[in-house]
């Protein structure tokens, strides 16, 4: 059974993510677009909304949350993390493949996409090397700064692209979901460190 302080840790949660999804969802933006690019849109929201549940889960503020099943929980919601970030650039590609191109060459003129394909390269790295960590032999050590490091890059890309578009998302629960972000990620900074010293 859930105990009060899980089920209010919890809801908070929930609400965190699911306001600015529903928010999305009544934009009048969305008028005017393609399904793909709709879909395509969503995809990047739900990313915004998994990147906040990865530091939240490493932190331990979850009650009645195991650390062992905070960590296989961590582990699914990056792959579908990389899922979701997949489908958000395989959407746009599909709506508009010369405005990939650019932001993938880093020449598109929006500098949200500059900050976009860096959030998103450095989650692809950090799934690659959590699928090869046991064959590159990576020490514990090793592979916690390098996830950290690269994490800090997908946080802070993410949070600029997030904030720099102008599009479907609410501008005040967009900019709350990114503070969460933020903070939850400085907590498992201190944390680390923490435990290091």
């Amino acid at each position: 059974m859930i105990s009060p302080r899980a089920g209010f840790v919890l809801a908070g949660l929930a609400l965190a993510i699911l306001v600015p999804l529903a928010l999305a969802a009544t934009s009048p933006l969305l008028a005017w677009r393609q399904p793909v690019y709709i879909v395509a849109g969503f995809a990047g929201v739900v990313a915004l909304g998994l990147m906040l549940l990865q530091p939240v889960l490493m932190t331990g503020v979850i009650p009645d949350l195991a650390p062992l099943r905070a960590r296989r929980l961590h582990r699914g919601l990056g792959a579908t993390l990389v899922a979701a970030v997949g489908v958000h650039v395989g959407g746009l590609w599909v709506t508009s493949p010369p405005d990939v191109i650019d932001a993938l060459t880093l020449q598109s003129p929006t500098p949200f996409s500059l900050w976009g394909v860096l959030a998103m390269w450095a989650i692809f790295i950090i799934a690659a090397l959590a699928a090869l960590r046991r064959r590159l032999h990576l020490r514990p050590r090793t592979w916690r700064l390098a996830h950290l490091s690269l994490a800090l890059v997908v946080v802070s890309g993410t949070v600029a692209h997030a904030l720099l578009i102008e599009g479907t998302m609410e501008t005040l629960s967009k900019a709350a979901l990114c503070g969460l972000l933020v903070l939850a990620t400085i907590a498992v900074i201190v944390g680390v460190r923490s435990r290091a010293q």
